[in-house]
């Protein structure tokens, strides 16, 4: 049995990251998301284990201490990560596993497994992403231009990762993305050959 890969995933706020992966992993039923960790406190709704990992500061800062994340960052008097342990149980069993994380906690874990794939999800235009932000609807014009600006920064990275999808459509960045599986599934170091020897 073939090991799973890790997968990297970033882009900015509206570019339609959730959509091109729910697409994806309807044809990759070994594939499976991260739960990443917080100590923050649950939002109403959200369930320990499959929204977040929800956990005590002291727990988390043990994580840390004992280098078991992936990746961590600290945001508003909060610990966000991802823990290692469930993403490499996933992946000896020959699951893949996606991280849907942030460029800052990309470039870690890129820095940490160099075996990762990692892609970066990029719009066709700033115009455009500002078109798909407002017409959420749901997202106030501030909002929407702050995230604008946090995207701009995060582009700035996609060159760092080593695939970039751009989301045009979801349908050929759909196809984008399951042509680097392909590709990566076809790497030699992951495809040991055992020729019969009868000739």
């Amino acid at each position: 049995m073939k090991e799973g890969r890790i997968l990297i995933v970033s882009g900015p706020s509206g570019v339609g990251k959730g959509t091109v992966l729910k697409e994806v992993m309807k044809n990759h039923p070994n594939m499976r998301f991260s739960v990443s960790a917080t100590t923050r406190a649950p939002r109403p709704g959200e369930i320990d284990g499959v929204h977040y990992r929800f956990l005590d500061k002291p727990c988390f800062e043990d994580l840390i201490a004992r280098d078991a994340l992936l990746e961590y960052a600290g945001y508003a008097d909060n610990y966000y990560g991802t823990p290692a342990e469930p993403v490499l149980e996933s992946i000896a069993k020959g699951e893949s596993v996606i991280l849907e994380i942030e460029v800052k906690g990309a470039l870690q874990v890129m820095s940490r497994r160099k075996d990762a794939i990692s892609i970066f999800i990029a719009p066709p235009s700033y115009a455009e992403l500002r078109r798909r932000l407002y017409a959420r609807g749901d997202t106030a014009p501030e909002v929407a231009e702050k995230r604008l600006k946090i995207a701009v920064e995060e582009c700035s990275h996609a060159h760092e990762y080593q695939y970039i999808v751009v989301n045009d459509t979801v349908e050929q960045a759909v196809k984008e993305f399951e042509a680097i599986l392909l590709a990566e599934s076809c790497r030699s170091e992951y495809n040991p050959i055992n020729l019969k020897e009868e000739l």
